[in-house]
């Protein structure tokens, strides 16, 4: 039979009770008394009963993602750091996929049923504004990721920022036509993508080019997939054949940005050479198609939030966080700001870039 709790109270001097607080964290329990229990647990190599452990601390050891799009290389990549960091801190993960907007609250209500969850990560959506009292009353802690609201910890990638750097890099390049394909500006990181985008142009004194942006929904995910991609690539080329010039297109998504060079190759428009490319995420993708892209922290996102609904269980009173990342430049051969191999590159800033002729 292995070693009890009763006996590593008898060896430490102590209740059974203190022993429970101490092996669970109790805030209440003074650090001499914490260090000899724990002392004593390690001397008798002491390993408490998974079961029996979290009834004693009213734990489930689990906690639930509420997530939309599985499929969406962005929040896989995400949820790697997330399932990272839970499995070191002993946590089980629970997946709620949305798939449909009115699914959220049904997911928040689960999560919200006492003994469920010890925790809950809000992923990527609107959070609704009818459940911000909920979870204080019910005491759970609650962490958003690639979202926000003032009443709870944050954490987010800069958009607007990043997509104005990703813009003014093809600038630099000595581009003046930019075309911006986008996903549904139904979504929030669409439109603060859309708005750095313009902000560059109108920065660098540029025109505005109305006509070269785009925006699909096609393909679901509210079009950050391949589908929306070379939907609107197939649109740009066709503006191009009806006369509108264009070098360059900064795409929304990688995922997207990887169906815009489909398309590209498949009507015979040379990447970079006819046409500059640049996309956002930094998917591992990104880089088998030589992309350039804007590096959000996916990874650390997801460790990082799993941290803070830790410290939030361990009884932690703090004001609520945002945290904000800036995404950040990674240059490869698709914008032409590399040269291709074994030669030289004919869309470094300054020269003049190749223009897609209207035929």
């Amino acid at each position: 039979m292995g070693i009890t709790i009763y006996d590593l109270a008898r060896e430490a001097g102590v209740g059974i009770g203190t022993v429970s607080r101490c092996l669970n964290n109790h805030p209440s329990v003074a650090a001499h008394t914490r260090a000899k229990v724990l002392a004593a647990a390690k001397r008798m190599s002491y390993q408490p009963h998974a079961h029996a452990q979290r009834l004693a601390s009213r734990r489930t050891n689990s906690i639930s993602a509420i997530i939309p799009y599985f499929t969406n290389y962005f929040f896989l990549q995400v949820l790697q750091g997330v399932q990272d960091r839970a499995s070191e801190l002993g946590f089980d993960l629970i997946l709620y996929g949305v798939n449909n907007p009115s699914d959220v609250e049904y997911y928040l209500r689960r999560s919200l049923q006492r003994g469920r969850v010890d925790g809950v990560l809000f992923f990527s959506m609107k959070f609704p504004e009818s459940y911000a009292s909920k979870f204080p009353q019910m005491n759970l802690p609650l962490v958003l990721v690639d979202t926000f609201h003032p009443a709870f910890d944050s954490l987010r990638v800069k958009n607007r920022e990043g997509a104005r750097l990703a813009t003014e890099h093809l600038i630099r390049l000595g581009h003046r036509r930019i075309a911006m394909l986008n996903a549904s500006l139904n979504t929030l990181p669409s439109v603060e993508r859309l708005e750095g985008y313009r902000d560059a142009m109108a920065a660098a004194g540029l025109p505005s080019a109305t006509d070269l942006e785009f925006s699909s929904a096609i393909g679901g995910q509210d079009g950050f997939n391949r589908q929306s991609g070379r939907e609107s690539m197939r649109s740009l080329l066709e503006k191009v054949r009806g006369g509108h010039s264009c070098t360059a297109a900064f795409v929304a998504s990688d995922i997207q940005a990887l169906g815009a060079l489909e398309i590209a190759r498949e009507q015979g428009v040379a990447v970079p050479g006819d046409l500059a490319l640049i996309g956002f995420d930094d998917i591992e993708l990104a880089e088998h198609a030589d992309l350039t892209t804007m590096r959000q922290p996916l990874s650390e996102m997801g460790r990082l939030s799993m941290d803070r609904l830790v410290a939030r269980l361990q009884g932690a009173s703090l004001p609520p966080m945002l945290k904000e990342f800036t995404p950040e430049l990674v240059v490869r051969r698709s914008s032409g700001a590399l040269p291709p191999p074994g030669g030289k590159s004919t869309d470094r800033a300054g020269s003049r870039p190749t223009m897609i002729a209207a035929s």
